[in-house]
């Protein structure tokens, strides 16, 4: 295991345990102050909770899964990166899918906790960096990466657009994917605007320079057989 995926999990972890410790005491709202509650952001600015909904979850098999998909993939992508860029992608993406999950309904009253947002944005890069890689999914099919996270986004959208309240956040699922999409493709949309940018300079220079030729022509004096010199005997 990566050191920063290592780190991650005991986060998750000893958050998990704090709260069911604290939830058994009976002493505060855990998942209100900690978790992604839109309506105290919106109206107590808790700012907070985009960072530390992340590691709130609601039970046993939410954080396993969530875990399990970030040892699985995440070691790879912080061996290719390293860990201070996966680490700054992991809670970009988590911040990200968590600030789509909030503007899609600034005022509301339900709580969405766990890192999913961020595993999905890990789950993202891979399919990207690894398109060719085979995963078997659900432990039995083989498919490539590429492939698999395409299923996966494909999955969610349908589940975002046909959701009955089942409880789970695909908007910030989503958010997570797109969020990784759009800081992954930066610099390929960089380098195609600075390219657009010399092209359209050079070909202004080029026209400025044909002007200035023109002109050139046009001002150059023209001789006649009347300013000939003549010699004077």
């Amino acid at each position: 295991m990566t050191r920063a995926v290592k780190w991650i999990i005991v986060a998750n972890v000893v958050a998990f345990v704090l709260r069911l410790l604290v939830r058994n005491l009976g002493q505060g709202p855990f998942d209100e102050l900690f978790g992604l509650f839109p309506q105290l952001i919106t109206t107590r600015w808790m700012l907070w909770q985009f960072v530390t909904y992340m590691f709130v979850h609601a039970g046993p098999f939410h954080i396993l899964f969530n875990m399990l998909v970030l040892w699985m993939f995440g070691c790879d992508l912080e061996r290719y990166w390293g860990p201070e860029k996966f680490l700054k992608y992991y809670f970009l993406t988590g911040i990200g899918a968590g600030f789509c999950s909030y503007i899609i309904a600034p005022r509301a009253v339900t709580v969405t906790v766990g890192a999913s947002g961020a595993i999905f944005g890990v789950l993202l890069a891979y399919g990207i960096l690894f398109a060719d890689r085979i995963i078997y999914m659900y432990f039995l099919f083989p498919i490539k990466a590429k492939y698999f996270v395409m299923v996966m986004g494909a999955l969610e959208f349908y589940a975002a657009l046909t959701s009955t309240g089942s409880g789970i956040s695909n908007t910030a699922h989503l958010g997570g994917m797109l969020v990784g999409f759009l800081y992954l493709k930066r610099g390929a949309w960089f380098w195609g605007v600075r390219e657009w940018r010399d092209r359209w300079k050079l070909n202004r220079a080029r026209r400025k320079f044909k002007i200035y030729l023109k002109q050139q022509e046009e001002e150059k004096p023209h001789s006649h057989d009347d300013d000939r010199p003549m010699m004077i005997q």
